[in-house]
């Protein structure tokens, strides 16, 4: 029998099976797999704010690897909100060195909807540069894109955080990470960092890496991709060091530097806390989007077969589109996931956001499949505290 963990934090009225589910995925884990974190708002205020797990608590800071593309597409968001940016514009207006290789036609949304082509360089990246966005947008930049691009899409993992900064960078002559800080970590108090400062080292749990059964071993290794594939290239296992993503979001340079792609730094609160400022009022202050701009980044930009993932997807601008994964979402819903397993939405319709973090790699990677138990039972709740309410 697995080893019982202790669920901790607070629950709204209304939201006690939320706990009860929480605790259920707790319980099914291996000894030591059980560090997590469960956040949820709806309509502004929280309501779920729980974690279990030998060492987490609910202000530990985690990496949460590409859940870290929801903060940078948020920037651009409110960038082409504010009349900066230009969904519309060929990146190659912005940013002139892009435009090679046959790159110059390419729309700033077409980048986002992962369309560029550019998944990774020819020669890989040592893991120092992939640290640092601007050294990866240079390399990128003259880049021969793998696809033509534009007609077709696939994951740039590693990379979409890099190139839309680039852009944002050109036209404001701030990095992707200093106008997340202006404008959106700072004012709300968020305990997520694109770039975490020195001083809060202490707060941060290592990510630990995946601890597959023997079976889960043998369903991996027969899906293991050639390191010269689209996907080996798109994570950098190409070169000649092939990128570790646990040894390399564990070292002090990728959390200090905040890769926009995949080197955030947060805790489950604060991810759902963003995604419901973007959404609704927080703290007393307005949406950060305005509902034109909240249908724009849920609209659905690339979907069907992905070459990256050797499977079907759908994006939204940057964002995943997320409904159908998880069908108690409704349309337009948006948010990313992570490698460890974290995720992390806004669902517009309900006015529910929600955050979940791991420490330990899920199985299969990406989201966690808990997630899918969880987030049911978190808009079951909202949909009868709403009935209730009514």
């Amino acid at each position: 029998m697995p080893e019982k963990v202790t669920v901790q934090g607070t629950v709204a009225e209304g939201f006690e099976g939320v706990r009860e589910e929480f605790a259920a995925v707790l319980a099914e884990e291996r000894p030591g797999h059980a560090d997590a974190q469960l956040a949820v708002f709806t309509g502004g205020r929280q309501v779920v704010d729980l974690w279990g797990g030998d060492e987490v608590t609910g202000t530990t800071l985690l990496n949460v690897f590409s859940s870290t593309k929801g903060a940078a597409y948020l920037v651009v968001a409110l960038l082409a909100q504010d009349g900066v940016l230009d969904l519309g514009r060929e990146v190659a207006y912005y940013w002139p060195e892009f435009g090679a290789e046959g790159k110059a036609d390419l729309t700033l949304r077409e980048l986002l909807a992962h369309r560029a082509g550019v998944v990774g360089a020819d020669t890989g990246f040592t893991d120092e540069e992939l640290t640092d966005d601007r050294v990866i947008a240079e390399r990128l930049a003259g880049q021969r894109p793998y696809w033509r691009a534009g007609t077709a899409f696939g994951y740039h993992g590693l990379v979409i955080g890099a190139l839309a900064g680039e852009v944002v960078y050109r036209a404001t002559g701030k990095t992707l990470q200093e106008v997340f800080e202006e404008r959106v970590r700072a004012p709300y108090g968020l305990d997520f960092h694109l770039g975490l400062p020195e001083e809060l080292e202490p707060r941060v749990l290592d990510i630990q890496p995946m601890d597959p059964t023997p079976a889960q071993r043998a369903e991996l290794d027969a899906g293991a991709v050639s390191r010269h594939s689209l996907g080996g290239i798109a994570f950098n296992l190409h070169g000649e060091r092939p990128t570790d993503l646990v040894e390399w979001a564990n070292t002090r340079l990728a959390r200090a530097r905040g890769n926009a792609s995949a080197a955030g730094l947060a805790h489950a609160t604060a991810m759902a806390k963003m995604y419901a400022a973007a959404v609704g009022e927080v703290d007393g202050r307005p949406p950060l989007l305005e509902p034109d701009m909240i249908a724009e980044v849920g609209r659905i930009h690339s979907e069907g077969y992905d070459l990256v993932s050797r499977s079907r997807g759908a994006f939204g601008l940057g964002f995943l589109a997320l409904s159908d994964d998880y069908p108690a979402l409704g349309a337009g819903a948006f948010g990313h996931s992570g490698a460890a397993g974290s995720l992390a939405f806004a669902d517009p319709r309900s006015g529910v956001t929600y955050g979940y973090t791991r420490r330990r790699f899920a199985f299969p990677g990406g989201a966690a499949p808990e997630n899918g138990r969880l987030s049911a039972a978190v808009m079951r709740a909202a949909t009868e505290a709403a009935g209730v309410v009514g």
